[in-house]
């Protein structure tokens, strides 16, 4: 029998079928290529991941111990946590970046939920901005940034970001004038992202100083700052000194929010351990804001993960396990350090062109070295060495047995190819 008149006898398309492929992510998809490639000299200085001197993955001891603890006691279960969190971790977790002594904390002025990690934490925070302040609130990201903040901003429901001036690249430190200017032309209550502390990606932290000088055009324009600290004690190797920055902001008195993430400092990575922490300049709203970010929590993913929580407070609230834990952390950014010598040392040695003090000059995990994309394609291509397109380089990637075959290759790079950025 033919088929009726004006009836199609091909197969119904997929409702699915039109939509397009999303670019790979910048990162994740350089982890991808590193993996598939077979060459035994690859190097990957792409991940965002601290790598022991054998190129491991590393867990902490204090991290490990903990879990084997957890896992034998009998007490321990799986039961939901409310939105907002395990409520110890979420006051360790403030007491941790703003300091025991906090006049915020002492004034109940802050309101701390747990978040999965510190995408999380931002997404959180950056809803809360589109719902109750606007959201056409402008949102100022440095120049150079963690790539995922442009994601997460128009995500949250807010105007795709605005990028202010952030590294002078002929000393690869933090160009504090055109830092400041940009800041100055930003309307009142627009949000200020800035990184804690180990700038992701240039490793260009600003200076006490010039901090102050931030502090002072944020408060007199009405701007709200918003910090992302995802390498408090992985910087410098010390909690205390990571958290200088946000705590200057906390007692100048300042509206404010603060996303913090274990997954570098604890090396929870897969375990999405963050928390947020909204600081009020006057005290009266953490009962509203709290309800207000629970509820956004509860749309998002109703509840947070418990095992990491439960690792991280266990550890912040025992004076052993912390003074452990500190001691991991003076070892792996003296690790991180160590290489940011080795490298420079072996690109002078080989008389490589350009100045490369600013390997040493920078701190964190990551170093932006100058190179173009294209000499990072060529790097690529010929040595295998991974790296994100800007040139940065994630110095816990290095070993002592692959930095001077690095050091060789942006040489070469340097040498062969002309700079066209």
């Amino acid at each position: 029998m033919s088929p009726a008149k004006g009836t199609s006898t091909s197969a119904p398309s997929s409702i699915f079928s039109t939509i397009p492929t999303a670019p790979p992510d910048a990162i994740l998809g350089l982890t991808t290529q590193f993996r598939a490639d077979r060459d035994p000299r690859k190097v990957n200085l792409g991940v965002g991941a601290y790598r022991t001197s054998d190129n491991q993955p590393y867990v902490l001891p204090v991290v490990r111990r903990v879990e084997e603890q957890l896992a034998s006691d009998q007490s321990t279960t799986h039961e939901y946590l409310p939105q907002d969190g395990l409520k110890s971790f979420c006051d360790a977790s403030a007491r941790l970046i703003l300091g025991p002594n906090s006049p915020a904390i002492a004034d109940a002025r802050t309101t701390t939920v747990q978040a999965l990690s510190g995408t999380g934490a931002l997404r959180v925070g950056l809803t809360f901005v589109a719902r109750f302040i606007s959201p056409n609130t402008n949102v100022y990201v440095p120049k150079q940034t963690w790539s995922n903040h442009r994601n997460v901003v128009p995500a949250s429901g807010l105007p795709p970001t605005v990028d202010y001036r952030y590294l002078d690249s002929a000393t690869g430190q933090v160009d504090i004038e055109a830092l400041v200017q940009d800041l100055e032309a930003a309307p009142p209550r627009s949000v200020i992202l800035l990184h804690g502390c180990a700038h992701n990606p240039t490793g260009a932290d600003p200076t006490k100083e010039q901090w102050m000088q931030i502090l002072d055009v944020v408060k007199r324009r009405n701007l709200l700052p918003f910090f992302d600290n995802a390498y408090q004690g992985f910087a410098s190797g010390s909690l205390e000194t990571d958290a200088w920055s946000v705590r200057a902001f906390v007692d100048a008195g300042l509206d404010m929010l603060v996303a913090q993430s274990y997954a570098k400092n604890m090396g929870m990575y897969g375990e999405r351990v963050g928390a947020l922490t909204v600081v009020a300049s006057e005290k009266g709203a953490e009962d509203a804001i709290r309800s207000q970010l629970k509820a956004i929590i509860r749309a998002m993913y109703s509840s947070p993960p418990k095992h990491g929580a439960l690792i991280v407070a266990t550890i912040l609230e025992d004076e052993k396990l912390f003074k452990e834990w500190e001691g991991e952390l003076t070892k792996m950014s003296g690790r991180i350090n160590d290489m940011r010598v080795k490298l420079k040392a072996a690109l002078e040695k080989i008389g490589t062109p350009g100045t490369w003090d600013h390997i040493t000059g920078q701190i964190g995990m990551f170093s932006y070295t100058g190179l173009t994309s294209q000499q990072v394609a060529f790097m690529r291509e010929k040595y295998h060495v991974y790296m994100t397109s800007n040139g940065r380089i994630s110095m816990a990637g290095l070993t002592d047995d692959t930095v001077q075959y690095v050091a060789d290759a942006m040489k070469d790079a340097v040498v062969s190819v002309l700079k066209q950025d």
